[in-house]
């Protein structure tokens, strides 16, 4: 998303687009009667608990491990395969996300470092830091031309100063906005998919809208599959008003599928306590 010569606020500006503020009154709604279920008032911690299992399974999904939900609860050891790795980099940036919230608005770059660490798991130099240019990037389900370095840096700081100025644009634009910058950047070796899915939810936890986490996107970007996720990102990417709001729509669904989810553990939930 290219802030140059933009408004001065470029992210409210996105919530005027067709069709943003329904998606963002449906999101509200959904998200709400989440959190007005009876469970919620007894055993929140529990429902976001299994909300952050649920989207980490999500998440690593949709970056090629698409292991079954019972598979991911049971599982110990995640070192082996590629797919286990993924599971296991997908449930340590669910788990980091939580505690990165009172930084993300000061130093959202310093986040993303962070969650890129936390995700590769490893101490190589290109670990935790953008990439430079000669350097491969290892995220092969996205299939979008590949910015330069001075792009992706340029592009990251204009991302970085629309979060630290804040403003007024409703959580899921921001949220939506920064899910596909990063995708569409890829600023790190390895991992994007699942960062830029992270960075998503800190987003949405720490704008309010979600504040106990227990409307997991990733569930709901998972769900219609890998080329819908896809096909939507291309729409952002395409920088058209047109495909950035069927993407911020798309992204609106998910956080809808996710509240979902929610809903349908609480009453399990309260059908077992009944």
């Amino acid at each position: 998303m290219s802030t140059t010569g933009a408004a001065a606020d470029p992210l409210a500006a996105l919530g005027s687009l067709p069709g943003v503020a329904d998606s963002v009154e449906s999101v509200r709604k959904a998200v709400d009667r989440v959190y007005g279920h009876r469970i919620m008032r007894r055993r929140s911690n529990a429902i976001t608990g299994e909300a952050a299992l649920r989207g980490a399974r999500g998440s690593a999904a949709l970056s090629g491990a698409d292991w079954a939900l019972e598979e991911v609860r049971r599982r110990t050891d995640f070192s082996g395969d590629d797919e286990a790795r993924v599971v296991g980099a997908a449930l340590r940036l669910t788990a980091e996300a939580g505690q990165l919230l009172s930084i993300w608005r000061q130093s959202p770059l310093r986040v993303l470092a962070r969650l890129h660490l936390v995700a590769a798991a490893g101490t190589g130099d290109e670990v935790g830091r953008p990439r430079q240019d000669g350097e491969l990037v290892d995220e092969p389900l996205v299939e979008l031309p590949l910015p330069n370095a001075a792009e992706v840096s340029g592009r990251l700081e204009g991302l970085a100063e629309l979060i630290i100025a804040g403003g007024s644009a409703p959580a899921l634009v921001t949220a939506a906005v920064v899910h596909g910058e990063l995708l569409a950047l890829r600023p790190f070796g390895s991992h994007n998919g699942l960062v830029a899915r992270a960075a998503e939810r800190i987003v949405l936890i720490g704008s309010g809208l979600d504040p106990k986490s227990v409307c997991p996107a990733e569930v709901g970007h998972a769900e219609p599959g890998r080329a819908a996720y896809l096909a939507a990102l291309g729409g952002y990417a395409s920088g058209t008003p047109e495909g950035m709001a069927a993407w911020i729509a798309h992204c609106g669904r998910a956080v809808e599928l996710g509240a979902r989810e929610s809903t349908a553990v609480c009453e399990a939930l309260q059908r077992g306590a009944a």
